[in-house]
């Protein structure tokens, strides 16, 4: 079953969040369109803080929907530059928009080499056929 929602060119975790390398070194952080579809409605997000810093594999943000709470992970070890203040009064756009208009949070990675451990568009469509 082949998920058309996976855009290529983006790296995934197993934990449902999508990383974009940026032109200026950043890398731009939301959750998975799969990821936003499993949680149902989103109500609320805990955005990070801006200059704190996260190792990769750490719990970073929350996502409150109506069905549930779940953690949001660091896919690098970094510091955060920027949060997505739009979220604060319009959580809905990571339903609507989990990889445009919802993305998260952004990072100044340690290394960006650390993408290099994360999962392709096609490596993540296999993790999540066969959940």
């Amino acid at each position: 079953m082949s998920d058309t929602h996976i855009p290529p060119g983006l790296k995934y975790t197993s934990s449902h969040e999508w990383s974009r390398l940026e032109s200026d070194g950043t890398i731009t952080v939301g959750i998975t369109y799969h990821a936003q579809h499993l949680l149902g409605d989103i109500v609320y997000i805990e955005l990070p803080q801006i200059d704190k810093a996260f190792s990769q594999g750490k719990e970073i943000a929350v996502v409150e929907s109506v069905k549930a709470a779940s953690d949001i992970y660091s896919p690098v070890s970094g510091k955060v530059v920027a949060v997505n203040q739009e979220l604060s009064s319009n959580p809905e756009l990571v339903n609507q928009s989990p990889y445009e208009s919802g993305w998260m949070f952004k990072l100044k990675p340690d290394n960006s080499a650390d993408l290099d451990n994360l999962l392709s568009s096609t490596q993540y469509n296999d993790s999540i056929a066969t959940e």
